[in-house]
């Protein structure tokens, strides 16, 4: 049974998406199950989503947990907390060349929280919207800071970027995660769909390998039983579709 944080996290992912995909179609998003959204178009077509997020194989890199930017992450929530009844997914990328030390986790986490202020102070609570933050906005030690808002958000959510790990093969993974949700596609057909599409978010698509990922996937031809596969970077908001 899926539970209401994550559904509202879910319906959060889709609106990003919809904002960053110039070929979402027009329609009225309505949350489901298998798949997890229906896009009523104003054709009476409809059109089923699953969302999904990429695993990577590399379990030992997935498995270290640094507990810096655990501390860190769940103070500068609190802290924002305080004074603000804004919820919010946040994810933060950390440095893999400027460490920060345990000295540093109050000033670090204070300095990012006054940016986050910052940064929803001309916002409207009411509204969907989305802002990255680089590393030349941010304390030293951090990279990217995503930050994402849905009116119907409840819970906050604020965590590291890439906390699945670090893939040692992104295209095998990508290939992965098709063949494991294309085993669901007979539910969402009893639905008679039009079209289903699978979406796989990612934090930040990173590889222990040294190649240019873009140009890596550009070159696969992804083939599956659905209509269409999207893979979404969060952080960069790169995406990479293959249609049936």
């Amino acid at each position: 049974m899926i539970t209401e944080a994550k559904k509202q996290l879910e319906i959060l992912l889709i609106n990003y998406f919809r904002e960053c995909y110039p070929d979402f179609p027009k329609g009225n998003i309505i949350a489901s199950e298998s798949p997890d959204f229906v896009v009523k178009l104003k054709n009476r077509k409809k059109l089923g989503i699953e969302l999904t997020r990429l695993h990577s194989s590399n379990i030992q890199v997935a498995a270290r947990h640094s507990e810096v930017s655990s501390e860190l992450i769940e103070i500068s929530r609190e802290l924002f907390e305080r004074s603000s009844n804004w919820k919010l997914f946040v994810k933060i990328l950390f440095s893999e060349k400027k460490f920060i030390g345990e000295e540093r986790i109050l000033s670090v986490s204070a300095l990012l929280v006054n940016l986050i202020r910052k940064t929803t102070s001309s916002k409207n609570s009411g509204s969907f919207f989305h802002e990255i933050l680089n590393y030349k906005q941010l304390p030293f030690g951090l990279q990217e800071i995503l930050i994402v808002h849905h009116p119907g958000m409840r819970e906050s959510i604020w965590e590291e970027a890439n906390n699945l790990g670090i893939s040692n093969n992104i295209v095998d993974d990508i290939e992965q995660v098709i063949r494991k949700k294309e085993k669901k596609l007979a539910l969402y057909r009893k639905q008679q769909l039009d079209e289903n599409w699978l979406l796989i978010s990612t934090d930040r698509l990173q590889t222990t390998k040294s190649y240019n990922i873009p140009n890596q996937l550009l070159k696969q031809d992804f083939k599956s039983e659905f209509d269409r596969v999207v893979v979404f970077d969060l952080m960069k908001q790169y995406l990479f579709e293959w249609i049936k």
